[in-house]
């Protein structure tokens, strides 16, 4: 059909005549509602991106202090598991606070004992970092 037609067309449907691909020998056009055309598109592009952001796990943050009740620290290892379970990986700090760095070790017993709670299916994600007032370490679910 020659374009002359195709706009006539186009123009009698109220839409518009969109070129699909203009290299082609006669070009391709299509007639369709260019406002629609878009809004389908930026749907499916955000659609898209909410997937891919669904796939990517994240990383969360629980901070303990030394002095942490087994009520708290309960509750604290109830939310991590919701996470690792969301396939999330956690990042436990155990945070010094004054005199508490003469005792690291305190520390490190407490964070033995926070991934002792979480289960048997953790795996740490390298070594145990101290940095700062900051014990740290990552893990995941195998």
């Amino acid at each position: 059909m020659s374009s002359k037609e195709a706009q006539l067309l186009a123009n009698e449907q109220g839409v518009d005549l969109v070129e699909i691909a203009a290299s082609a020998n006669p070009p391709v056009v299509k007639i369709i509602d260019w406002g629609k055309f878009q809004y389908q598109k930026m749907k499916e592009e955000a659609k898209n991106r909410k997937k891919a952001r669904e796939k990517q796990s994240e990383l969360k943050t629980m901070k303990i202090g030394l002095k942490i009740s087994d009520n708290d620290l309960n509750i604290k290892i109830r939310k991590m598991r919701s996470f690792l379970d969301d396939g999330d990986r956690v990042k436990i700090m155990i945070i010094f606070k004054g005199r508490e760095m003469a005792h690291k070790e305190i520390g490190t017993e407490l964070l033995g004992k926070v991934i002792g709670l979480l289960g048997e299916d953790i795996v740490e994600e390298g070594r145990t970092q101290m940095s700062g007032r900051n014990l740290s370490v990552q893990v995941r679910k195998k």
